[in-house]
C-alpha cells in the first residue's frame, strides 16, 4: 500500500474488453457516463483501465457495482464485464440500481447474465430531489414492483447522504430510508445502505425501525472502529471498497481490523473508488482482488483464507446465484 509511482498499464495485461480504442466510443442517447474529471480537484482523470490482477485462489462476489455507468475509453457490456471478472476469481456481482432508470437496467441485466444478482432503490440524493418535485411517490412505487423480482436480492442503495444534500433534504431522505427498510422487511430481502457523513442518523433510524430487514449491509463502509463495533453488536455486514487500500485511510483500516470476520464483504462500487495502486482510473468488478488482498494484509491473514470467509458471508446475505 505504499506510494510508489505506477507505470502505464501493459495493454496485454488489460482484459480484452477494457483495452482502449483509437477514439472514445460514443454512447447512445441517455448513456450514463462518469465525469472525466476528479470530483474535488477537477483535474482530468486517466481513463485507461488497469491491468488484470493475479487471480484469487478462492472465488468471491463483488457486493456492489454499477454496470450501467460507462467509464473509461470503451463501452463494456455485462457479459464482457463478468467474463473479465471470472478470469481473476470474481464469480459474480450484485448489480445495483439507484434510481428508476438504473433499476430497470438492473432487471434487464440480471435476466440476461446469470452471474449477476440485483439490488434496487432510490438513492438518498435522488430521493430528496424527487421529493422536492413531487415525483418521489411514483418512483418508489416502481421500485417496489421491481424489487419483487426473484433475482433482486436486496433493496438498495438506500440510506442517508449529508455530503451532497443540504439540510433542506434531510427529512425527505430519512423518510425514504424508512420506506426502503420497511420494503426490504416485507419482501424478506437484504438492505444495502449508503451512509455518507450521516453515521449517527443511519444507526438511529435502523435501531428505531421495528420492521427492519434481518440482513443489513453497510455498502462502501466508511465509518471508524466505533461504528464497526456497533455493526458487530447488531450483526450488520460491512462491505469494504477501494478506499480501504488508500494510504491515508488508517481509520478505515482500524475499522476493518475491528470488524467481525463473519460480517465482512468486499465490493468495487465500480466505476468509482478504484483501489490502490490504480486510484483515479476506471474501476470494474475484475479489480476486486486488489481490495481483497489489501483487506487480508490489514487483518494479517492469507488472501485465500479471507476470500473463503467473504464468499460464505456473501452467500448468507444474498443466497445462491
Amino acid at each position: 500500500m505504499g506510494g510508489m509511482a505506477i507505470d502505464p498499464p501493459d495493454l496485454d495485461a488489460v482484459p480484452v474488453a477494457y483495452r482502449p480504442v483509437p477514439q472514445p466510443v460514443s454512447g447512445g442517447p441517455g448513456e450514463r457516463r462518469r465525469e472525466p474529471h476528479e470530483e474535488k480537484s477537477k483535474r482530468q482523470r486517466r481513463l485507461e483501465y488497469p491491468p488484470a490482477p493475479e487471480p484469487l485462489g478462492v472465488a468471491v462476489v463483488d457486493n456492489h457495482t454499477h454496470l450501467d455507468f460507462r467509464d473509461g475509453l470503451v463501452s463494456v457490456d455485462v457479459h464482457q464485464a463478468m467474463d473479465a471478472a471470472a478470469a481473476v476469481g470474481v464469480a459474480g456481482a450484485i448489480q445495483v440500481g439507484c434510481d428508476v432508470e438504473s433499476a430497470r437496467f438492473t432487471i434487464e441485466a440480471i435476466e440476461a447474465e446469470p452471474r449477476l444478482l440485483g439490488a434496487v432503490a432510490i438513492h438518498p440524493n435522488d430521493a430528496a430531489r424527487l421529493a422536492s418535485r413531487g415525483h418521489l411517490d411514483a418512483a418508489l412505487a416502481e421500485i417496489e414492483s421491481l424489487a419483487a423480482h426473484p433475482r433482486v436480492r436486496a433493496v438498495g442503495e438506500t440510506g442517508l447522504d449529508y455530503y451532497r444534500t443540504g439540510p433542506e433534504g434531510v427529512e425527505d431522505q430519512q423518510e425514504a430510508f424508512r420506506w426502503h427498510l420497511d420494503l426490504a422487511h416485507r419482501l424478506g430481502k437484504a438492505v444495502q445502505i449508503h451512509d455518507r457523513d450521516a453515521h449517527d442518523d443511519v444507526v438511529r433510524i435502523l435501531l428505531d425501525t421495528p420492521r427492519r430487514p434481518d440482513r443489513v449491509v453497510f455498502h462502501c463502509f466508511s465509518g471508524d472502529a466505533d461504528l464497526a463495533r456497533i455493526c458487530n453488536e447488531h450483526g450488520w455486514y460491512m462491505s469494504f471498497a477501494g478506499p480501504v487500500t488508500f494510504k491515508a485511510n488508517d481509520g478505515l483500516r482500524a475499522a476493518l481490523a475491528e470488524a467481525r470476520e463473519d460480517l465482512l464483504l468486499v465490493e468495487t462500487d465500480a466505476p468509482f473508488l478504484t483501489p490502490h495502486p490504480w486510484r483515479g482510473r476506471p474501476n470494474a468488478p475484475y479489480l476486486v482482488p486488489w481490495t481483497l488482498r489489501g483487506m487480508a494484509e490489514t487483518r494479517g491473514v492469507q488472501a485465500d483464507v479471507l476470500a473463503a470467509v467473504v464468499a460464505n458471508n456473501t452467500r448468507r446475505v444474498y443466497g445462491d446465484f
